[in-house]
């Protein structure tokens, strides 16, 4: 990088920009971007508990669902953004594999029951969108399942929002390169090996798999009542910028609130 600005060697000289050098690996330029990372996240942070603290006292319900490819970052911005908040009023799901009741019901009436009570934020690590690309890319649905639900969630998504819930949908997207890297990471990290599921080690494989039902998913679902936002997920910390900033654009909730 260029000439250190002042404004650069007093980002450096904190507590935080220390702890950012170290762990970059002495890298100037990378520390300097993670310590403005670090401040842009702390400042969205404070929003998402007013957000919260409006939905609480405004008995409002909420579901945010996050969609993507397999290592897109989807579980590390749920983290970034309910790390503050008030688990209390708040809820994580990311539902295992349906057993052989659920496997009965109707598609959607597991997810139902997992919606949010007044007050509450529920968030989505992967939602009924499951049916839309997952299953049908590696076999876990019939055809005829698959266009049932294409055929159904446009009209149980308009419910949800006429009852009263809003709902916000994200579908973080990287590029195939991208995902293999994080996955080489992941396969190679003791920490984090568990993560790796037979899905994921087909991704690659089925890559053009999954962009055909992604994009039959999005010209389906993109609804005016009820849109996707796509966020690039290459860059995991510009990503989580840009989650947190459209939620907070989504839900208007009351900005002068008391936290």
């Amino acid at each position: 990088m260029g000439k250190l600005t002042q404004r650069d060697v007093n980002k450096l000289n904190t507590t935080r920009g220390l702890k950012a050098l170290l762990s970059k690996s002495f890298n100037l330029e990378r520390a300097i971007r993670y310590v403005d990372y670090e401040r842009k996240l702390k400042k969205l942070q404070v929003e998402i508990i007013r957000l919260q603290a409006w939905a609480i006292k405004e008995n409002e319900r909420i579901i945010v669902i996050f969609e993507g490819r397999d290592a897109a970052g989807k579980g590390g911005a749920i983290r970034r953004i309910t790390e503050r908040i008030n688990p209390r009023h708040m809820r994580i799901v990311a539902l295992p594999k349906p057993n052989e009741d659920q496997k009965t019901q109707w598609y959607f009436q597991r997810y139902v029951e997992q919606f949010p009570k007044a007050g509450e934020i529920v968030f989505f690590d992967r939602s009924w969108y499951n049916r839309a690309v997952v299953e049908p890319v590696n076999g876990f649905c019939t055809q005829e399942e698959y266009e049932i639900f294409m055929n159904q969630v446009n009209d149980f998504e308009r419910m949800i929002l006429e009852s009263g819930i809003r709902l916000v949908k994200i579908y973080m997207s990287i590029n195939k390169k991208e995902q293999a890297k994080r996955f080489n990471d992941i396969k190679n990290n003791p920490l984090k090996q568990w993560k790796m599921t037979p899905v994921d080690e087909k991704a690659q494989e089925l890559w053009d798999d999954y962009t055909e039902y992604k994009r039959a998913m999005f010209s389906k679902t993109n609804t005016e009542i009820s849109p996707w936002k796509v966020i690039r997920a290459n860059r995991k910390t510009v990503a989580r910028i840009n989650v947190i900033n459209y939620i907070l654009e989504r839900i208007p909730y009351d900005k002068n609130i008391e936290v």
